[in-house]
């Protein structure tokens, strides 16, 4: 057997004296000790026989936790489409339709590599193998935390494949007492181990579940947004397992987390694997003396965004679709609807609905669609008040090509369609002001005159796969009326350290294009329900706002700081309450000096260890990135960043921060 003890040390990285683990090797033992916080370490001790469990003991301070288990992944590996829409970018795809099988990854002791990255140390053992996939297990350790990571890091080199795994910790001889998890109810739940009970999924809130020792437990759950390839519906499909022989591919009493191959049984893509790429299929493990999830729920914040000074919280694209198969269809209204309370409960200030999504007569007409809209509108302002704006919008697909949303600053009432003798505005005794629109031309003036905004939504897939690059020349592109785009973690890609790629290239190239655009997150959902996995599909907007604006007076401070950039993105792990570059925030000029270099100010919180700063700039032709590695972090942090960035001759750069379980935050471009 080789093993490898190696020492990688960042640039400009230093790790606390009071925060150093060890590493001994005892024959066909591996004993890894770090700190946990709170004045105790955690240990667990790898055997290295083969044949023998992987992990003969894990423990927190004195005490054992668990042991003889091992880790356990079941691969799936499909077909990816690459031909019908935008290659690896394609959502419309039905993978789970097609042929499809599952293996469980075998796990081999001939080699062992440990370095230590700033505050983690990193073990690698393999190799490891599932048809075709080859590459090793990594288990990270982070110091300051009673946390750690396990990674099955394969790649294939096979052509259109497209994947989801399944894991968790599995034992022959389980120590464990009770099974723990928290319902959808969010109420404690709790099952006796009966080892030979055989496995069931759960459908669990926070993504967790744990197994319950005498002396404490191990809680399971995966990186809480990366886990969850993207579908129309956040429907909560028992992402969790315990038990006997699960998928009777998996020896021993276990627990876990999954993925159902169905999916919400509409377009389903799963997680594409391109040839040559390591994907990390990842989960987490949490040690815990108490025996409950509050130090789990902290990770995401209860699954709630925090309020920041000076920031609001704001979520787009939704297709809950309350005003068609509810309030038109005559049923029974709610004076608090569900899908508001979901919103509420999760922290979010504004929303901004996408409703009347192939449900109603956005072409008319005038006698559907004005009703329609008047609908919406009253149930807008009756759920609006000083602490939230539940706000009107739509995806009307019309006149522009692609998909797009709109965003008015009001109650606006128009129609999709003008007949040859109607005019395009014209006043309504009932409604007021009404437009009747006739083609991309006077949708744009109607966007000027009544101070609206437009944006690309999922551009490059979905059915934006051509835009908005096919009209970036067009009058309404380049228009202050069109913001821009709208980003979402669409395609996944467990090889990739950040959410979002499509989009964040899509911001670059549109700042190369030298127009000024603003790029805002979107959640592209349809059903809200609390029972729903939500959190895991969310994103927030943190606009520049001190104050909610009273939906009686209209919201275009709201639009305004869409427009100019005043806000940062963020799954809601990673926080940038402050940012400035020369002073100036994202949105506006900055003046560099003759030396062309940058004053880069940022402070961050998270909770997951952060993975990395990237500085992201361009010159109008090319992209140039800065990254800084955070490797020193620990779990829990806040920190003000001073960075020296030298961007003589270019004309725009923008921040990302990202961390370990790839949740992160962007800003906005500010223009050099």
């Amino acid at each position: 057997m080789k093993f490898h003890l190696l020492s990688v040390l960042a640039v400009c990285m230093s790790v606390p004296s009071y925060a150093q683990p060890t590493v001994t090797r005892q024959q066909q033992q591996l004993s890894i000790n770090w700190p946990a916080g709170n004045a105790q370490n955690a240990k667990v001790v790898i055997d290295l026989a083969e044949k023998h469990p992987l992990f003969k003991s894990i423990s927190l301070g004195p005490q054992q936790i668990t042991g003889n288990i091992d880790p356990a992944f079941v691969l799936t590996i499909g077909e990816r489409d690459l031909v019908s829409q935008n290659s690896w970018n394609i959502f419309f795809d039905k993978v789970p339709n097609k042929p499809h099988q599952s293996y469980p990854i075998t796990i081999k002791k001939s080699s062992v590599d440990v370095k230590k990255e700033g505050s983690r140390t990193i073990v690698s053992i393999g190799p490891i193998m599932a048809a075709n996939f080859k590459g090793v297990l990594e288990l990270t350790f982070y110091n300051g935390s009673p946390l750690f990571n396990i990674a099955a890091v394969i790649s294939t080199q096979e052509q259109a494949k497209a994947i989801l795994f399944d894991a968790g910790l599995v034992s022959r001889q389980p120590d464990w007492q009770k099974i723990s998890w928290v319902n959808t109810g969010d109420s404690l739940q709790q099952a006796t181990v009966t080892s030979s009970d055989t496995a069931r999924n759960l459908s669990v809130k926070y993504r967790a579940i744990a197994a319950d020792g005498k002396q404490g437990s191990v809680m399971v759950f995966p990186p809480p947004h990366q886990y969850f390839y993207p579908l129309d519906e956040a429907f909560n499909l028992q992402f969790t397992w315990y038990g006997n022989q699960y998928r009777q591919m998996v020896n021993g009493y276990g627990i876990g987390i999954r993925q159902d191959l169905q999916g919400d049984h509409r377009f389903v893509p799963w997680f594409n694997a391109p040839p040559g790429t390591q994907q990390r299929l990842n989960f987490f493990c949490l040690l815990s003396k108490d025996n409950d999830f509050t130090a789990l729920k902290r990770f995401t914040h209860n699954d709630q965004y925090v309020q920041l000074p000076g920031y609001k919280t704001m979520s787009s694209h939704f297709h809950n679709e309350y005003i068609m198969k509810v309030v038109m269809a005559g049923k029974a209204t709610s004076e608090h609807p569900e899908f508001v309370d979901v919103f509420k409960h999760m922290g979010v200030d504004i929303v901004h609905l996408a409703e009347f999504h192939y449900t109603a007569d956005p072409k008319g007409p005038d006698e559907k669609r004005l009703p329609q809209l008047k609908a919406l509108h009253e149930l807008c302002e009756k759920q609006s008040g000083k602490d939230f704006l539940l706000l009107p919008g739509e995806e009307p697909n019309e006149f522009f090509g692609g998909h797009w949303l709109s965003f008015f600053p009001k109650p606006v009432y128009w129609v999709m369609s003008r007949k040859a003798d109607q005019p395009y505005v014209e006043y309504n005794k009932e409604y007021g002001k009404v437009y009747h629109i006739a083609d991309k031309a006077e949708m744009l003036q109607l966007l000027k005159d009544e101070k609206g905004l437009t944006w690309t939504a999922h551009p490059r897939t979905k059915g934006s796969v051509n835009t908005p690059d096919a009209y970036n020349k067009e009058a309404f592109f380049l228009s202050d009326r069109f913001m821009g785009a709208a980003w979402k973690a669409m395609p996944a890609d467990l090889s990739q350290p950040r959410l979002g790629k499509r989009v964040l290239d899509l911001m670059d190239d549109m700042n190369n294009w030298g127009v000024k655009k603003s790029v805002i997150c979107e959640a592209d959902l349809f059903t809200i329900t609390p029972q729903n996995e939500m959190y895991a599909h969310m994103n927030v907007n943190y606009l520049m706002l001190d104050q909610l604006p009273a939906y009686k007076d209209g919201w275009q401070p709201i639009l305004d700081a869409m427009q100019h950039g005043k806000f940062f993105v963020s799954t809601g792990e990673v926080l940038m309450p402050k940012l400035k570059i020369n002073g100036q925030v994202s949105g506006g000029q900055v003046q560099l000096g003759a030396n062309g270099m940058a004053d880069i100010e940022l402070q961050l919180t998270w909770t997951f260890p952060m993975n990395f700063v990237e500085i992201v700039s361009g010159d109008g032709k090319q992209v140039y990135r800065e990254k800084v590695s955070l490797k020193d972090t620990e779990a829990f942090g806040e920190r003000n960043f001073h960075f020296k960035s030298k961007l003589a001759g270019r004309k725009w750069v923008r921040i990302e921060a990202w961390d370990i379980a790839a949740n992160g935050a962007f800003s906005q471009t500010f223009w050099l």
